[in-house]
């Protein structure tokens, strides 16, 4: 029997293809297409919740923009007139729900980012699609000019940004995503961001060795976002979501999903004192 597709397993490798996977993803709502620009598995982020294999420091290689063209062509004909659907996916989630760049590191260490983007829009106007298109970064490349470019085609394709906000202060920073960074480097990236794209941050929260992030993790984060609001800061929003699958990082034995009542409560908290709106994914 073939093993559908699960929204606890964004396996890279499903359909045998160097550059496109597709996923059922729980916060999308369906079948997301994912394009993977890091098949070497380097980021330059080491998050601890992080489920790609064998993570390593570094990012991504150059990229075969005739395969990646070949792969998308390939793989929404399969999705649109074969029967992987019907094979493959919970008939709950048997519909396209959106184009992502993604994949098992940091997309837009890509030195083609701009070319990339241009691929995708191209294929994905020829087979007529009005899926949403989005880009899920770490945000430490936005400012680049190859990366605003992209950025600029992702706005006028109608897409938008999920960029990475777990936690604001340096030592929360450097615990859960590995490197070294300040509030003022996110607002920073947040800002280049929104000055080509539509953004929303992403924020992954769970429990390490059993217990919530701090309460000085919790106040930093929604001051960041208080302070956002203040500055007028036009962001759509906040992707506040929980663990769904297995962290396959060395720190995997300390993390645990929160409970469903404290996340909402926190989602709860985000749109009262902030202002902005919430979607929340356990």
């Amino acid at each position: 029997m073939v093993e559908q597709l699960r929204s606890d397993n964004h396996d890279r490798d499903v359909v045998g293809m160097r550059y496109l996977y597709p996923v059922v993803s729980r916060r999308a709502g369906g079948v997301s297409i994912g394009i993977n620009l890091n098949p070497n598995h380097a980021c330059n982020w080491h998050c601890v919740y992080c489920q790609v294999p064998n993570l390593v420091r570094g990012s991504a290689p150059e990229i075969d923009l005739l395969l990646l063209e070949k792969e998308m062509s390939a793989l929404l004909t399969e999705l649109l007139e074969g029967d992987f659907m019907q094979r493959r996916v919970p008939e709950s989630a048997r519909r396209l729900c959106d184009i992502a760049i993604s994949g098992n590191g940091e997309p837009t260490s890509c030195r083609a980012f701009d070319r990339v983007v241009a691929v995708v829009i191209t294929v994905a106007r020829r087979f007529g699609l009005q899926l949403p298109l989005r880009l899920i970064t770490n945000g430490s490349y936005v400012h680049k000019p190859h990366v605003q470019r992209g950025l600029a085609m992702l706005a006028d394709y109608g897409g938008e940004v999920w960029l990475k906000v777990d936690r604001v202060t340096a030592e929360g920073i450097t615990a859960v995503n590995g490197v070294t960074l300040s509030a003022t480097r996110l607002r920073y990236q947040l800002k280049q961001a929104l000055k080509q794209c539509p953004t929303w941050l992403q924020s992954c929260m769970f429990a390490w060795d059993g217990e919530p992030p701090s309460k000085v993790e919790q106040d930093s984060y929604i001051a960041f976002l208080v302070s956002l609001k203040r500055e007028h800061v036009p962001l759509e929003g906040v992707l506040l979501y929980g663990l769904a699958r297995p962290s396959l990082q060395p720190e995997a034995k300390h993390l645990s999903a929160l409970p469903q009542a404290w996340m909402e409560r926190f989602a709860l908290r985000i749109r009262e004192e902030s202002g902005f709106e919430v979607r929340l994914s356990l």
